[in-house]
């Protein structure tokens, strides 16, 4: 079965409130996975969610998030998540009207220079890779938990 993460863990992760998780599921933004009543998110979705918080932490309303994710699988046929998935730097750039998506600093700057307006730009890859380093150090602490309590049930036998 694919790793898949309840709410609560989603909201540790990506530092979005349960509130945002249920308005972006009636919205459709992103769709869990339910049993019962319980959402629960892909590891794709997670990652998906970090990027979508980061955007509308720089001020993209939900109607421009849900353009920018429209584009990305437009023109790429991938999602957020597995375009930032990729260990190279995923730059979006906005001038409020084109969007954007490179990974050469050569581009971004020949479109800041090209720009007659101000371009806003965001690093889609620094969200994926802090939930990701997250996902590791949780699995870390839990096998070395897991480790030690094995230690000590040897010794007391």
């Amino acid at each position: 079965m694919p790793e898949s993460f309840p709410s609560q863990e989603v909201i540790a992760l990506t530092g979005v409130t349960a509130r945002q998780l249920q308005w972006w599921d009636e919205r459709g933004v992103v769709k869990p996975e339910r049993v019962g009543h319980r959402r629960l998110y892909s590891r794709q979705q997670v990652m998906e969610m970090a990027v979508i918080r980061e955007l509308r932490d720089k001020g993209f309303s939900l109607q421009g998030v849900r353009k920018v994710m429209r584009f990305l699988q437009r023109e790429f046929g991938k999602g957020l998540a597995e375009i930032t998935a990729r260990n190279s730097d995923v730059h979006l750039l906005t001038d409020g009207k084109r969007l954007y998506l490179e990974t050469s600093a050569r581009q971004i700057v020949d479109i800041l220079k090209n720009s007659r307006q101000p371009i806003l730009g965001i690093c889609l890859s620094d969200a994926v890779r802090q939930v990701r380093a997250e996902l590791v150090a949780r699995k870390a602490s839990t096998s070395v938990t897991s480790a030690s309590e094995r230690r000590r049930a040897r010794k007391v036998s």
